[in-house]
């Protein structure tokens, strides 16, 4: 059955390797970390894969502003300007302190924008922020479904990032996106016994396809994510 999955790379040096070929395409996934582990690296490096394979490219961003996001490419090596001034990048700073009306605009202007646009990749930059705004459980599950059937229906390959517990780094904050989500990639940190601070990553689930379930080292370099499959987490 793998065979006949059109793959996405994730530009990820290693982390491909583990998912045997890459995200399926149409899935919707997620990274989830605490603080620190390179959520937001992870979701430009993936997305600057995309552009370097000619695929149309959203950003979604919930905390930084287009300027901040640019800076943080730049800084890996990733200059998104040439692709944003030729309209095969959009970059999209939302408001999560007004949670009914950002969810209001993604419903609606969403869809149409990633058609039209024709987006192959997606990245929302964090899920946990949207969710943090509402109070009530069932409304921020509603809120969640709503948002990957929404991208689901473009076709587009979507990441979404979300922020772990602090009392169970295994678990998004909210218990929900990855239980939503077509796939979940855990990103942790841990201090070794010389008080050095490790980070490794796992794919928990990806639907429809076989992979890796090690917990394999990484490193955040100064030209992005690197996962050492060859090394062992101590």
């Amino acid at each position: 059955m793998d065979e006949d999955i059109e793959r996405v790379n994730t530009g990820i040096d290693g982390l491909d390797k583990m998912l045997k070929g890459g995200i399926p395409k149409g899935h919707v996934f997620t990274t989830m970390g605490s603080f620190g582990t390179g959520k937001t690296t992870f979701a430009l490096q993936y997305l600057w894969e995309g552009l370097q394979n000619d695929e149309p490219c959203i950003f979604i961003s919930l905390e930084e502003d287009k300027d901040q996001i640019l800076n943080t490419a730049r800084a890996y090596g990733w200059d998104f300007e040439p692709y944003l001034n030729e309209e095969k990048i959009a970059i999209e700073k939302l408001r999560p302190e007004d949670a009914e009306a950002t969810v209001s605009k993604l419903k609606s202007d969403l869809p149409e924008f990633i058609k039209s646009f024709e987006a192959e990749r997606i990245a929302l930059d964090s899920v946990s922020l949207l969710n943090m705004m509402s109070v009530k459980e069932d409304k921020k599950r509603n809120r969640l479904f709503g948002l990957c059937d929404l991208v689901k229906d473009t076709g587009a390959t979507t990441l979404l990032t979300a922020e772990v517990k602090d009392d169970n780094p295994d678990s998004s904050r909210e218990g929900l996106v990855e239980y939503v989500a077509d796939g979940v990639i855990l990103l942790r940190y841990s201090e070794t016994e010389t008080q050095d601070v490790q980070m490794s990553v796992q794919v928990i689930k990806m639907r429809r396809i076989e992979h890796s379930r090690e917990v394999k080292p990484y490193q955040i370099t100064d030209t992005g994510i690197k996962v050492q499959t060859e090394g062992a987490v101590f």
